[in-house]
């Protein structure tokens, strides 16, 4: 079984402009609304490729009810917390650039956070747990950290998508896999990263740290996967980008799914760059169809 945990979900609220103008009236061309937050969108991709797995969370008011019914609606099996507040809405503004403005999202308290703990009981060896996005400022920064430390002593494959302080206090409990993006691994080490020599570099260091594997993702150039024994790099397939909201979190779902069915690092590398790129080629995250499709012409 695998669960995600997201802290803040949303509904993304995205939103076509033809050429979007600060300060002036701009009408839509399209609009659409989505469940959102990087464990939501790895639920989802999972639910694509027909892997059992359950979203966990904080969900708030009806923006709350929304993100359930549309994952459900998806296939996604949800355990959310419910507290008070208002789920947040991120806008995702699509015109010549791409801009974002994400919300707040409600206070998490003390309480609802022993709530989740509780829950993440039920996990057994062997499963996986997703730990994935940023969290809110009432969250303290060692939430991660604390989870992993919590269930420690279980046969748990940890997934962890995250920045900064809450990526790299997760290192010594061991993760099995941890996805940076190359500007992530560069602001990590506070060094100008460019090559691919130079990712590998600094990938190995945190295998050093305490990660088993480390994903970095490079967008159109494809993602380089070090393990403790090996390094691999794969290219991206050609296509044309159409929105990369998501993309990386596919990535994540892709390489679990192909990691659960094959039991292989490198299948799953395939099969995470496959599912990254269907979605960066897709108005939405990419259908099971899409990535098999795209799967068959990466080369490693």
């Amino acid at each position: 079984m695998v669960y995600t945990v997201t802290f803040n979900p949303a509904l993304d609220y995205a939103v076509g402009v033809e050429e979007f103008i600060l300060g002036q009236v701009n009408r839509a061309y399209n609009e659409s609304i989505l469940p959102g937050g990087k464990g939501i969108n790895v639920s989802v991709v999972l639910s694509h490729l027909s892997v059992e797995n359950t979203a966990l969370g904080f969900v708030a008011g009806f923006t709350g009810k929304q993100i359930c019914e549309r994952l459900e609606s998806e296939g996604v099996a949800t355990d959310f917390i419910e507290v008070e507040g208002v789920s947040r809405i991120n806008i995702k503004l699509k015109s010549r650039e791409e801009t974002e403005i994400n919300g707040l999202g409600p206070i998490i308290c003390e309480e609802a956070i022993q709530e989740l703990m509780a829950k993440l009981e039920v996990i057994e060896d062997g499963d996986f747990i997703v730990l994935a996005g940023s969290i809110p400022k009432s969250v303290p920064d060692s939430i991660y950290m604390d989870i992993m430390s919590k269930l420690k002593d279980r046969n748990i494959r940890f997934i962890v998508d995250a920045t900064g302080d809450l990526l790299v206090n997760v290192l010594k409990n061991h993760p099995f896999l941890i996805k940076p993006n190359k500007q992530e691994l560069s602001e990590i080490f506070n060094a100008n990263i460019d090559s691919n020599d130079e990712v590998i570099f600094y990938a190995r260091k945190l295998i050093d740290i305490g990660a088993e594997n480390v994903l970095v993702s490079m967008a159109g150039d494809g993602a380089i996967l070090v393990t403790k024994e090996d390094t691999f790099f794969m290219n991206a397939p050609k296509g044309e980008l159409v929105d990369s909201v998501g993309a990386g979190d596919s990535m994540v779902a892709g390489f679990i799914a192909g990691y659960i069915e094959t039991q292989n690092l490198l299948e799953a590398l395939k099969m995470g760059i496959a599912a990254g790129s269907a979605s960066a080629f897709s108005k939405n995250l990419a259908t099971a169809d899409e990535i098999r499709g795209i799967y068959q012409q990466i080369v490693l």
